[in-house]
């Protein structure tokens, strides 16, 4: 196991992307701290890990909030004493026109996305800078590196974590700890399916049809899985990969080949 002994945070842990790299991390030997909004999503996910023969707490968190964000870490830190892996997966989709955008599902978005991916980064930094490592990890999208339209919020959101990312790891670079993000293409989760309906509904062209549009957007022509982009965050955990930091890894199946 790659990962044994280590302790890794993961946000939006209760689904989709998010469980699949509690998952996989556990697979490797770590104990896991999934932090979400939804307790029975937590509890299931922590319930898995369990089953693997690994240590798991389920921590109800709203990320966009300075004093939940600190609960969060103060509960981890209180029962492990470390923290050795943060993944910032948490996020926040919304379907609209920034030219109709209400100032509510703008804050939010970068509320949950941007503002938290900043809190948790820098409670995990007060615990990883005095133990001169740690593995930072931003779960992103195409859309960090792209427009994508009727998802400006989003978008702008996460433009800026990877702005974010790439100050951090330099901000880091000589104090053992690697700063790094993932961005999936289209994968087969609950948000991902919302969004299908939501293009086949407005389009009119149904949510099957919207499935084939943007499979056919991925030069592999497909819808890629969770467990694809978990292998992605696992691999920037391990100790293998403390060469590379601020950097931002497609998993896409080819779309975006920069």
């Amino acid at each position: 196991m790659r990962l044994s002994g280590k302790i890794a945070i993961v946000t939006g842990g209760g689904r989709g992307i998010g469980e699949a790299i509690a998952i996989a991390l556990a697979k490797e030997g770590c104990s896991v701290a999934v932090a979400g909004r939804t307790k029975a999503h937590l509890e299931r996910v922590a319930a898995e890990i369990q089953k693997l023969g690994q240590e798991s707490l389920a921590i109800v968190c709203d990320v966009s909030d300075p004093a939940s964000v600190s609960r969060l870490f103060q509960t981890v830190h209180g029962r492990w004493g470390k923290l050795d892996i943060l993944v910032n997966n948490a996020a926040e989709s919304h379907s609209e026109l920034l030219s109709r955008l209400s100032l509510e599902t703008w804050q939010r978005a970068l509320a949950i996305i941007l503002t938290g991916s900043f809190l948790c980064s820098q409670e995990a930094l007060r615990l990883m800078l005095p133990r001169r490592s740690g593995r930072i990890i931003n779960i992103l999208s195409l859309a960090a590196k792209e427009g994508l339209r009727y998802a400006g919020a989003y978008t702008a959101a996460k433009h800026g974590v990877l702005g974010m990312t790439r100050t951090m790891a330099l901000e880091t670079a000589t104090s053992g700890i690697t700063v790094n993000a993932v961005c999936p293409g289209w994968v087969e989760t609950e948000m991902a399916r919302e969004t299908m309906k939501t293009i086949g509904a407005k389009t009119k062209i149904g949510v099957e049809k919207a499935r084939e549009f943007l499979a056919a957007e991925c030069p592999q022509k497909r819808i890629l899985q969770p467990e694809e982009i978990a292998f992605a965050a696992v691999f920037l955990a391990c100790d293998e990969a403390r060469g590379i930091t601020g950097q931002a890894i497609n998993v896409d199946g080819g779309k975006v080949m920069s």
